[in-house]
């Protein structure tokens, strides 16, 4: 991953305010540049660069002899850059796969080029000729962008929001600071003062619609209609297509290796792909736990079956108590899941329940939570050089280039295409259908490919003593029934109802004061009446056995 930074129309020093600009430095350890656009004296950008990607010539922002007037700064991946830029015809400068957003900008617009990305990006995009201003961000917000703007036109843009809420601006004593909408792009004029105003924010790709690359992507034809066996092997052609796309890197490739469904998939797939590509490296897979915790044991079976090099991490409950204060100021966020899954640096976060058992609720619902992955699975991917593959949307703040396939435009809105009935567990079963794709294909042991959901609180810990009930126990001692009382007072919003929530809250506001309204509500399942907001609440969790 990468950190992007830029301001326009400061008022203050931009020496001092650059300083800002340091507090994402964990997201590119490589290099930094710290830049200003000609002719403004109050506009520039700063980069922090995770060299994955031509190490040599891949610096930004990216400006281009050929468009001397465009800059751009972006994070992210676009996996299609190569077939793009040859269908087209431009002629690249760089190796670097972003080369392509200027490329698409100069030939048809703004519009035209978000909607051919297939893959992950946020990017700032800055044309001077034409006095614009852009902003984007991919379809479900796999990449972070937050901005801040003021009634002046100030406007202030970062990858995390720590990044920008040290800012300081005439106008105001507190910066209102946003999540950028994902699957949106953002239109604002420059004026000559270096500030901006804006014109439009669009909404340029629905997650159930087929994107508009699609007519320019290498997937093999898939086969119409619903029929088991027809919707199956679709299946298996999008997610070995979403696994294919993602090997583009020029650093080595390692996999998050819970144990449970989804991870096991991508691992195996991975690496049957990297055997069939000839990569000379072993696949490195981690997994991580207390000791002898099922999801250990598990990752285990699999990186045995698969064959790959595998590294477990251990952590006890003291390690996983003391780390809540850095992990709630790297995810800026009080959200009791998210918060509680991050400890562990490997988590399954709230959407794997989501694809889990959102199933047999109606489309509105599913689109819902989709469009929540910003709120509940910030991605702070988290100084390991290299690659992780995973079906998680974020990470611990190290450094990693995380990728997503599960996230993929092409599987996820053909799987949305899908009838209702066929997204429903079966039997009881929870992702049958996607259980059912991979039953024939040897990827994986029987026990694995048929495990159930394992809520993060149970599966890194035993079952007699869950980091859920480590945390319980713990907080219990921190957070009185006096304090629960006056809860309503002291936060108005987003009141917290648990003593879990309230400890979280207390930490979050030290951080960040003022700014609980990044999250909207608590994530917490809808379909049923859930009084904890984890995979717990799934049925096969037993009462008695998960104390």
């Amino acid at each position: 991953m990468c950190g992007i930074w830029a301001l326009f129309g400061s008022d203050d020093c931009l020496s001092v305010q650059c300083l800002s600009a340091m507090r994402i430095a964990h997201r590119g350890p490589d290099a930094f540049r710290f830049e200003n656009v000609n002719g403004y004296t109050n506009c520039c950008f700063g980069f922090h660069r995770l060299a994955v990607v031509d190490p040599l010539f891949g610096m930004q922002p990216i400006r281009l002899r050929k468009y001397p007037f465009l800059w751009l700064c972006y994070n992210g991946e676009i996996y299609n850059h190569r077939r793009l830029q040859q269908h087209f015809g431009f002629e690249y400068q760089t190796n670097v796969d972003g080369e392509i957003i200027l490329h698409l900008y100069n030939k048809g617009g703004i519009e035209q080029t978000v909607g051919l990305l297939d893959g992950v990006f946020a990017f700032i995009l800055l044309d001077i000729t034409n006095k614009k201003v852009f902003l984007g961000r991919d379809t479900y917000g796999v990449r972070p962008l937050f901005k801040a703007m003021t009634e002046d036109g100030f406007l202030a843009v970062c990858s995390e929001a720590k990044g920008l809420v040290t800012l300081k601006h005439s106008t105001t004593p507190f910066l209102k600071v946003d999540p950028f909408p994902p699957g949106h792009y953002e239109v604002l004029d420059l004026k000559p003062n270096g500030k901006v105003a804006s014109v439009e924010m669009v909404k340029y790709h629905h997650c159930r619609d087929e994107p508009s690359h699609v007519i320019y992507d290498s997937v093999e034809k898939l086969f119409p209609g619903f029929e088991l066996e027809t919707v199956k092997n679709n299946l298996r052609i999008l997610f070995n297509n979403a696994i294919k796309k993602r090997l583009m890197t020029d650093r080595r490739i390692g996999c998050l290796l819970s144990g449970g469904l989804d991870s096991s998939l991508v691992a195996a797939t991975l690496l049957k792909q990297l055997k069939e590509t000839q990569i000379q490296y072993p696949l490195q897979t981690f997994a991580i736990g207390m000791e002898d915790s099922p999801d250990l044991l598990a990752a285990r079976k699999v990186a045995n079956h698969i064959g790959s090099e595998h590294h477990e991490v251990l952590f006890n409950s003291e390690e996983g108590i003391q780390a809540l204060d850095e992990v709630i100021f790297s995810l800026e966020t009080y959200d009791i899941t998210t918060i509680r899954a991050s400890v562990g640096k490997i988590p399954p976060p709230p959407t794997s329940h989501c694809r889990a058992s959102l199933n047999n609720r109606s489309l509105r619902d599913y689109m819902r939570i989709l469009t929540l992955l910003k709120l509940f699975c910030m991605v702070m991917e988290a100084s390991v050089q290299g690659l992780v593959f995973n079906t998680v949307s974020f990470i611990f703040p190290f450094s990693l280039e995380l990728r997503v396939p599960f996230l993929d435009h092409r599987f996820s809105s053909y799987y949305l295409s899908l009838p209702p009935e066929m997204r429903i567990p079966k039997n009881g079963i929870e992702k049958h259908l996607l259980r059912e794709t991979f039953e024939d294909s040897n990827l994986l042991p029987k026990e694995i490919l048929w495990r159930p959901k394992e809520a993060f609180s149970d599966g890194i810990t035993s079952v007699k003593n869950s980091w859920f009930k480590i945390l319980q126990d713990y907080i219990e001692h921190e957070v009185d029934d006096t304090m629960m009382a006056a809860a309503a007072q002291k936060f108005p919003f987003n009141t917290p109802k648990t003593k879990e929530g309230y400890y979280y809250r207390q930490i979050f506001e030290r951080h960040y004061p003022g700014r609980a309204d990044w999250l909207t509500h608590y994530w917490m399942p809808k379909w049923i009446n859930a009084t904890d907001p984890s995979a717990r609440t799934l049925t096969h969790y037993k009462s008695d056995a998960k104390a």
